[in-house]
């Protein structure tokens, strides 16, 4: 995953705050030979995919204008989702209790990829406790490559009682 520019995170982030929406952040991938640049945006009210595709039709304008990437690229705009991405530490700060997946850019006690509970945020230190081993290990922000929330999903159990009707 490569970093983008921060001014054409900053003129993202005013354009798809005009029109109501937040840019969590955006990530360029490389997908085979194809690039992808993908922005997430959220608001109170959550996020439709006809809300991901008016913000698509207006990204797409400003970046024809300004072509800020080198290259041919895809276009993705999508909702947070339940794997909601973390990319500044105040989205960290925000999840602090929650799973989450982090991958490194290099290795921390011979490991790149940590699963387990944020447990705090000091600095620039985020503190996790690390599921397989119930360790705290202390990861620098500058070192995390990439970080998600681990989704919980809750299904209730409806009644099954049969409700009869009178005809």
């Amino acid at each position: 995953m490569k970093k983008i520019d921060p001014e054409l995170h900053e003129r993202l982030a005013k354009l798809i705050s005009s029109m109501g929406y937040e840019l969590i952040g955006c990530e360029l991938l490389s997908q085979g030979r194809q690039m992808v640049f993908r922005i997430y945006i959220d608001s109170p009210k959550g996020v439709t995919i006809d809300d991901c595709s008016s913000v698509s039709y207006q990204v797409s304008a400003m970046m024809d204008v300004e072509d800020p990437l080198q290259g041919r690229y895809s276009l993705e705009v999508s909702s947070p989702g339940i794997n909601r991405p973390l990319f500044e530490l105040g989205h960290y700060q925000k999840q602090v209790g929650s799973r989450v997946k982090i991958r490194l850019y290099s290795p921390i006690n011979q490991r790149k990829q940590y699963k387990g509970v944020l447990k705090r945020v000091e600095d620039e230190n985020i503190y996790l406790l690390v599921e397989d081993s119930e360790q705290e290990v202390v990861l620098p922000f500058s070192t995390i490559e990439k970080g998600n929330v681990i989704g919980d999903i809750r299904f209730q159990k409806s009644d099954a009682k049969s409700q009869k009707t009178e005809d």
